[in-house]
């Protein structure tokens, strides 16, 4: 297959070189000191393990420019939320009759978001379950073993491109398992992203402060809660034991982790509240449905919303 990555951050780094190494032809969209590096080293991923599990791959493209690339079978769509016009924009150059846009970015909107700006028919739906960092130019690490990514298409209809992109993945060494509701997988990790991004932030912490201090522990729930009842009120149909799922996940967690956002917090950098906290707190005064705790969180994080005082 042809494949784009837009762009070559954790996400889409990680799909590129495990694409590349099964012999897919995958154009790296990326830009600056990550583009040079890619074009100069080629495009490493290290695993969670050190010693030999790291691999380095040379795409078939590296470029900033998309129309350098032309059309593709299918892209893979992960950017930061506020990026997302953008970067749609600029994926326009890649799009053919047949190509699929699978969106990987936090939040519960980004694939009614690139429908205002891509074709109705190229645009699926998706959700990541992996957690990797530019560690440098050049350079993706990946925290943890799991990596699992599901997507459909927008109606979960049965579709070749999807299943084509989905079997290569699964022969890349990944997992792409198969979905009868992309809306529901999307909320689910949204249930427990909204607690562990707000409370990482808002807290400086990780998440094995909140298993060890109650009073967090229960904020953390609380935030699940508020969450879980905005998605029901929203038509998702998740499941009953939902709440304790979320809370059993995050008990199997290495306790070291911290949301993306935290990173970004502590590291200066521009944060994706409006498509976490901000936009469960947005959501429920459309819904009409309480978020007091969501709203509180987005307050607290929102004078670093565009980066000052990290």
């Amino acid at each position: 297959m042809k494949i784009a990555t837009m762009a070559t951050g954790g996400i889409g780094g990680f799909l590129a070189v495990r694409l590349t190494q099964a012999g897919h032809q995958v154009a790296t969209i990326a830009r600056g000191a990550h583009l040079e590096a890619i074009r100069e080293r080629g495009l490493t991923l290290n695993g969670p393990d050190e010693g030999d599990d790291s691999v380095t791959v040379t795409p078939w493209v590296a470029t900033d420019i998309p129309e350098q690339v032309g059309p593709v079978d299918a892209v893979i769509f992960g950017v930061k939320g506020d990026a997302l016009e953008s970067a749609a924009k600029a994926c326009l150059p890649m799009i053919g009759p047949d190509t699929v846009v699978v969106p990987f970015l936090n939040g519960v909107e980004a694939s009614n978001r690139l429908l205002a700006i891509l074709p109705e028919a190229c645009v699926a739906n998706g959700v990541a379950h992996v957690s990797t960092t530019i560690a440098e130019p050049g350079i993706i690490d990946q925290v943890g073993t799991f990596n699992r990514f599901v997507f459909a298409e927008r109606d979960n209809r049965p579709s070749a491109r999807i299943d084509a992109l989905r079997s290569a993945i699964n022969a890349a060494g990944s997992s792409a398992p198969a979905t009868d509701d992309v809306d529901r997988d999307l909320w689910m990790k949204f249930i427990m992203f909204s607690g562990a991004s707000g409370i990482t932030a808002a807290a400086r912490c990780i998440i094995g402060d909140i298993l060890d201090n109650p009073p967090l522990g229960n904020l953390f729930r609380a935030v699940v809660a508020e969450t879980t009842a905005l998605g029901r009120a929203r038509g998702i149909s998740l499941p009953t034991t939902i709440e304790d799922d979320t809370w059993a996940i995050v008990q199997n967690l290495p306790r070291d982790m911290r949301a993306s956002t935290a990173i970004d917090l502590e590291a200066g950098r521009p944060l994706e509240i409006e498509w976490i906290s901000g936009a469960v707190r947005r959501l429920a005064q459309d819904s009409d449905v309480p978020a007091p705790i969501n709203a509180a969180l987005y307050a607290l994080l929102l004078p670093h919303r565009s980066g000052q005082g990290g």
